[in-house]
């Protein structure tokens, strides 16, 4: 009984209320409300991993296979504010829970055993520190632990660059050459990676990590983004 009043006084104190809609979570719920997790703009990407717009902006740049997102991006849609409160709310929470929402969805159709680590694409530490944590990181510790595998941070990224908003395709891809490395004492031999990343547009930096990935040796590269979209 004591365990309730304590649950029932945080829980009026700091009330958990949904991340998109603002209403009060019940207890089952977490980050954001069934009926908000049912109207997510989630893609099909998937079930045509192999052959899809997405794979088609970043044909000749890397040679990954499937390449996937678990939200399509849009502009003022929930999509995009569920990434601004990653970015600029500290809210890893909701990262690890989109994780989990991704991790179950790709169990669901078949993907359990088809990779033995999930990599993050890193922020520099300086951008980490003041952020407060690497939101691509929390993502695949909710993919990672619904498909029975682990976290490999086997990147680093070298060099600071400057956001890649408003550049263009190009642009991006010249912004992000050479500023991921690999770390020392990762074993990627024969395994399959799951490369994670928040937002997918051009694909740059995701090419420029994967090509560090299959240069040490791993077998192949998977990608998936929390959002995809736009350029």
């Amino acid at each position: 009984m004591r365990l309730f009043l304590v649950k029932d006084f945080i829980d009026l104190v700091f009330p958990r209320n949904c991340d998109l809609c603002g209403t009060t979570l019940f207890d089952q719920e977490t980050c954001i409300c069934s009926v908000c997790t049912g109207l997510l703009p989630v893609t099909s990407y998937h079930l045509r991993p192999f052959d899809n717009d997405l794979a088609d902006k970043i044909k000749g740049l890397t040679e990954v296979n499937r390449v996937m997102a678990y939200l399509r991006f849009t502009k003022k849609g929930n999509s995009q504010k569920l990434l601004h409160e990653l970015k600029y709310r500290n809210n890893h929470q909701l990262a690890v829970h989109l994780g989990r929402l991704y991790g179950s969805l790709l169990k669901e159709n078949g993907f359990m055993g088809k990779w033995q680590c999930v990599i993050p694409v890193p922020l520099h530490p300086a951008k980490q520190k003041r952020r407060g944590y690497n939101q691509s990181e929390e993502f695949a510790k909710g993919l990672a632990e619904e498909l029975k595998i682990s976290v490999t941070n086997a990147l680093s990224r070298k060099l600071f660059t400057s956001t890649q908003t408003k550049k263009s395709r190009l642009e991006r891809m010249d912004n992000v050459e050479n500023v991921f490395e690999f770390n020392e004492g990762i074993d990627l031999r024969d395994r399959e990676v799951l490369l994670v990343d928040d937002v997918m547009t051009t694909g740059a930096t995701l090419c420029a990590c994967s090509n560090v990935l299959l240069s040490n040796d791993a077998k192949n590269v998977d990608l998936a983004t929390i959002a995809a979209g736009g350029k």
